[in-house]
């Protein structure tokens, strides 16, 4: 199989992350639930991952990395803890489902007021919008880094000057460019950045967090098992306690420290610049045929996708014929953002995602190019 769906998944993991996992599976207890040396062990890697994550991203405190099952999960934590009745927030037509149904079920229950930021047909904003959307009581933007759909990605320096010429928190979803693009949390003015392990990081599924500047204050989304102050009847105020109830998935985490180190040893430059060519070479390779629709804008900086259709053929079709015929995995349909297709004009027929990793080669990459023309000639 050619797996071209790593905007969904990696597949295929490092070595040594699977390693990893293994090992912590056979080894590690509860962290921070016991002085024995099995949980001891846990509690380490936990907070050794905790120190990479924050360094990887700029953040300028590692106990302010707080650990979630994937990047959803952060998202409803940040959205439903920083929110209170009255507030406003900008969001904008490219985001995904994990940003978009938070914020209409705190729309729904009267706490928030909501303003879209809207895409051209290339699936860009207009940032001009983002500052004439902000009223008095705006108190955040919350924006995507890159989209999922196009892989168009966001000027986030840009964003995060707004935001902070006008007082606002900017609250970011890397879930498509953890590890695949370098972010500064200082440089970027993000207050609050939500990634996922399971994409770009390369890590298992099951891991993910947030990473929250010194000063924003986020409710705790569940509460329970701490392993400290257990006779309170209340969550530990502190970060990362504060977010992060019950046992945490430190097998996951392992595989995640493990990543991390593959990715400092590789260089993320490296991965992106692999990534990019194998992307442009796609492109290339089926924008100029007959009969094919690319989507997104390709002059700007942008994550290793390709999406496409194949005149009006439903896009189901196509994805279900490139696997059965040529054994190569794409990604049809809706992709969980609904705007981003009401804005390229694709809600009917959806489209067919190509998305490219570290270990796909060149070779896969002509194939997929020629199986898409074959398709499209017939």
């Amino acid at each position: 199989m050619i797996y071209l769906d790593n905007a969904a998944t990696t597949l295929q993991k490092p070595q040594c992350v699977i390693d990893a996992v293994v090992r912590a599976m056979n080894s590690m207890g509860n962290a921070s639930r016991g002085a024995h040396s099995s949980s001891l062990s846990a509690s380490r890697v936990v907070y050794d991952t905790r120190c990479k994550i924050a360094k990887l991203f700029g953040c300028s405190r590692a106990d302010h990395v707080v650990f979630t099952c994937n990047s959803t999960e952060a998202l409803n934590i940040a959205l439903g803890g920083l929110f209170v009745s009255g507030d406003h927030v900008i969001t904008t037509d490219l985001e995904h489902n994990s940003v978009l149904r938070p914020l209409y079920r705190l729309e729904k229950e009267g706490i928030i007021s909501l303003n879209f930021v809207p895409a051209d047909v290339k699936g860009r904003p207009d940032y001009s919008a983002f500052e004439t959307l902000i009223r008095r009581n705006t108190k955040a933007i919350v924006c995507t880094h890159a989209s999922n759909l196009t892989g168009n990605m966001i000027d986030l320096e840009r964003v995060g000057r707004i935001a902070r010429d006008h007082g606002i928190l900017l609250v970011v979803d890397a879930s498509q460019t953890a590890g695949a693009v370098p972010i500064d949390m200082e440089r970027m003015n993000i207050d609050v950045l939500c990634f996922t392990g399971h994409k770009g990081l390369m890590a298992p599924q099951g891991t993910g967090g947030l990473c929250i500047r010194e000063g924003v204050e986020i409710r705790p989304f569940k509460v329970g098992g701490s392993g400290v102050h257990s006779y309170d009847k209340e969550q530990p105020s502190a970060y990362p306690t504060r977010l992060e109830a019950g046992t945490l998935n430190s097998h996951g985490i392992a595989g995640l420290s493990a990543a991390l180190d593959y990715l400092n040893e590789v260089g993320i430059e490296t991965i992106r610049s692999k990534e990019t060519m194998l992307m442009q070479r796609f492109y290339e390779g089926v924008s100029r045929l007959d009969g094919i629709t690319v989507y997104g804008d390709f002059d700007f900086e942008r994550t290793a996708v390709v999406t496409l259709n194949i005149g009006d053929e439903d896009s189901a079709i196509i994805s279900d014929v490139l696997y059965e015929d040529y054994g190569i995995a794409t990604r049809p349909g809706a992709h969980c953002a609904p705007r981003m297709h009401e804005a390229l004009g694709t809600t009917e027929q959806g489209a067919v995602r190509f998305s490219f990793s570290w270990f796909n080669t060149e070779e896969e990459v002509d194939e997929a190019i020629r199986a898409v023309a074959e398709l499209a000639e017939s």
